[in-house]
């Protein structure tokens, strides 16, 4: 299916969804959407205000009553059509997320069906949340559990994955018979409102999901956090940003869900399959330019191995295509901004300045857009920065290692546990390694380990709670117990 740019973005809706209807900032403020291939205006959404952020919170907490009560069939045969309304527009929704974000079209295609697999898996598990009933163990009184929705919730989505971070997030309020207020990223907030519109389309009443766009995150945020009619909080993002979120939380004792910042390892043990792991690497680092949270971070090599490894990982990205997303074969796309790619440069001419021999990559290429070569690098000291700090671009550090010990040492030296990738072949050390990586996640023998159908989240900085799997809909659910004498 060919879709017309202009005529797309021009479709999507570019106000504030509350209440059910799409309506202009309270202050008449617009901000611009910005195409990171190209640096120029794709579009521009509504800036909303302080007072806009508590009207949508109100929507919410108006709708709570009703869909709390609304049937479990009925909630998740609302995600169900919007799952298959998502399908059906596969390809403008992939287009959306390539102008806004930047990914190749293939990957955005790739994430508009994995967010519509939060519906779909949300959809069956509306019907599946269930209580229990026993007798009490002196046999005085049976024991009733139940689960109720936890209420008004504020969901906070990042820039890199615009489609997938809110599936995952509404999908399970949704189920549980949450009402909310979505905050996306202000970089892009376009394929998000399609969504939400599809939503809509797909039957969600007014003021379920209310959607705010501003420039300022602080000042829509603050007040809906101070506010006690919110009892949930999900953010995906730093975790500098997730701390104080944290902080401000603390008066309310809001129920929370953080998704926060990365620094993942990427073990090679001796024994491994070379040409899966360099394959499964590329996937790990490559997968949105790096921009993810759970990109490999550190690859650390057997000694035996290292120096293939770092050879055959360096070739394999420098034959990746970069250039805009919407064109044919290309694999990298830019950055998302600016800041992210000094960011970007900055970590690796620190590491080079350092000591570092650069394979292949190394800068930015003279060309419009915001975009960094894909780098691979040896010889990285342990005392640069990109070894403590989530890179977000695409660069690969690879380090030697000794001992199946020193490389668990090094690949938990870090505040940091949201994923760890690991690459061997003997059963023991597989096991061993496993249970001795410090990580809410764990990728054996495999570079790419989201699935709706399991648990998403970290451990120490990396966070805290779960999205997706079974545990995904317990974050949006509160337990009653009631003792009933007999």
């Amino acid at each position: 299916m060919s879709v017309d740019e202009k005529e797309l973005v021009a479709s999507v809706p570019d106000g504030l969804f509350i209440g059910g209807e799409w309506r202009e900032a309270s202050g008449g403020e617009w901000v611009d959407v910005v195409d990171p291939a190209t640096t120029r205006p794709l579009a521009r959404v509504a800036d909303a205000t302080a007072d806009d952020a508590v009207a949508a919170l109100d929507a919410a907490a108006g709708a709570q009553a009703s869909w709390a009560a609304t049937p479990p069939r009925q909630r998740g045969e609302i995600l169900r059509r919007c799952f298959e309304l998502m399908n059906e527009r596969v390809d403008e929704l992939a287009l959306l997320v390539t102008l806004e974000m930047g990914k190749p079209i293939a990957e955005a295609a790739a994430e508009v069906k994995y967010a519509a697999e939060f519906f779909r898996w949300f959809a069956e598990e509306a019907v599946r949340v269930s209580g229990r009933w026993s007798d009490e163990p002196n046999g005085a009184g049976r024991l009733l559990t139940m689960k109720q929705p936890v209420g008004p919730c504020l969901l906070i989505t990042p820039w890199n994955f615009p489609l997938a971070m809110g599936a995952r997030k509404i999908g399970p309020a949704i189920a549980a018979g949450c009402t909310m207020v979505v905050k996306p990223a202000q970089l892009t907030p376009l394929s998000n409102n399609l969504m939400v519109s599809l939503l809509a389309e797909a039957g969600l009443p007014a003021g379920v999901v209310n959607v705010i766009t501003s420039s300022s995150a602080s000042r829509v945020v603050k007040p809906i956090i101070g506010d006690r009619r919110l009892r949930k909080l999900s953010f995906t993002g730093s975790t500098e940003v997730g701390k104080a979120l944290v902080e401000q939380s603390a008066g309310n004792l809001l129920r929370l869900s953080m998704e926060l910042g990365g620094n993942a390892p990427f073990l090679v043990f001796a024994d491994a399959d070379l040409e899966l792991a360099v394959e499964q690497a590329v996937i790990a680092k490559m997968r949105n330019m790096g921009e993810s949270c759970v990109a490999a971070n550190r690859f650390y090599a057997h000694e035996s191995v290292a120096e293939e490894f770092a050879q055959r990982l360096a070739a394999a990205l420098a034959a990746m295509p970069l250039g805009r997303g919407t064109e044919a074969g290309v694999k990298v796309g830019p950055l998302i901004d600016e800041k992210q790619r000094g960011k970007v440069a900055e970590l690796v001419d620190e590491a080079v300045g350092r000591g570092a021999d650069v394979l292949t990559g190394g800068g930015a290429p003279e060309r419009d857009g915001y975009f960094f070569t894909p780098t691979v690098l040896t010889g990285v000291s342990t005392d640069a920065a990109m070894h403590r700090e989530e890179i977000f671009g695409p660069v690969a550090p690879v380090y030697p290692f000794r001992t199946d010990e020193e490389a668990l040492r090094l690949a938990n030296d870090t505040e940091y546990g949201l994923v760890a990738y690991a690459f061997a072949r003997d059963l023991n050390r597989c096991l061993r390694v496993v249970e001795g990586l410090e990580s809410g996640m764990v990728g054996l023998n495999k570079g790419l380990v989201s699935n709706p159908a399991a648990p998403f989240g970290g451990v120490k900085w990396s966070g805290m709670g779960r999205e997706g799997g079974p545990e995904g809909i317990e974050e949006y659910l509160n337990t009653k117990y009631a003792g009933i004498a007999t």
